[in-house]
């Protein structure tokens, strides 16, 4: 994204939380960034496009860092988690989303509702999935029944938590108290072996993300993850981790992934051999391949 586009979106994201969404007109945007109408059309083919541009913007920046609290740490740690837990829920009151998820919600708007649908069935696909890594195999026909009901128990924990304490309520304390609860209903629910809602639909309630390709996609976010581990003790730990996230970006959320960059940043990590763990760099170059061939294909 280019920094004007970017500049644009910051703009009319303070707009947003100033005024509200629906009150906020596109000329309101073009004044207070300083776009014409012109660039404004160039970059948004509305206002509806732009809000979910910032959505995108504010999360990609979360799961990013959410992902690198995971860097040489064991994923069944749940304590990693919790700070997962704890950094997505400041995201969303640092940047005001809840006030304008409300605000779609209550629109009608049937293009962004179905975008916040999509976005929280994400959510709680990548809490079935951490849910895996923290339990295990065995556990794994109950976990999205578990996650379902951990998102209610933490949406509400934090509501109420707030009207008792007001300002002074702890985000640590709620998300720790409803993660230990969630703990002991796992035990609960797989001793029962009852299942509610089977993890299977997650696929068909995410059609866009089939089988296979969220089978590529936890391959490549663990090797990803491998190397920074092994780039932690490196002088130029930071230019090759970049690297790595630029690799994985093009990959995963690029509509037209840049070959001869991604090759490029793979010939810059080969430098840093034998630092880096052979057999992981390998696999991203495997994985790399596949990804490409698939895109032919």
């Amino acid at each position: 994204m280019n920094d004007r586009k970017q500049h644009v979106i910051e703009m009319a994201h303070q707009l947003f939380i100033d005024k509200g969404f629906q009150a906020t007109s596109i000329q309101d945007i073009l004044d207070y960034s300083g776009i014409s109408k012109g660039t404004f059309y160039n970059y948004f083919s509305s206002k509806n496009e732009l809000l979910i541009a910032l959505f995108k913007m504010i999360y990609k920046k979360m799961e990013k860092s959410r992902n690198e609290l995971l860097i040489g740490q064991d994923p069944s740690n749940i304590d990693i988690f919790i700070k997962q837990i704890e950094l997505q829920l400041k995201t969303n009151r640092t940047n005001k989303l809840i006030s304008l998820f409300e605000e779609v919600f209550f629109s009608n708007d049937p293009e962004l509702k179905q975008f916040i649908k999509q976005g929280q069935l994400r959510t709680l696909r990548w809490l079935y999935q951490r849910f895996s890594d923290i339990f295990g195999e065995s556990k794994k026909p109950y976990l999205l029944d578990c996650a379902i009901m951990f998102m209610g128990i933490l949406q509400q924990n934090l509501k109420y938590h707030e009207l008792a304490y007001g300002s002074t309520y702890s985000v640590h304390q709620v998300v720790r108290y409803s993660v230990e609860r969630v703990v002991g209903m796992v035990d609960e629910v797989a001793k029962s072996g009852d299942q509610l809602v089977q993890p299977e639909l997650l696929e068909r309630w995410l059609p866009d993300c089939k089988k296979a390709e969220l089978a590529f996609q936890q391959e490549l976010y663990h090797t990803v993850l491998s190397l920074k581990k092994a780039l932690n003790h490196q002088g130029e730990q930071k230019k090759y981790m970049e690297l790595l996230d630029f690799i994985q970006d093009e990959l995963l959320h690029s509509k037209d992934p840049r070959k001869f960059l991604i090759e490029s940043a793979l010939l810059s990590l080969k430098a840093v051999q034998p630092a880096l763990e052979k057999n992981y760099l390998q696999k991203l170059e495997q994985l790399v391949e596949v990804f490409f061939i698939e895109l032919r294909n």
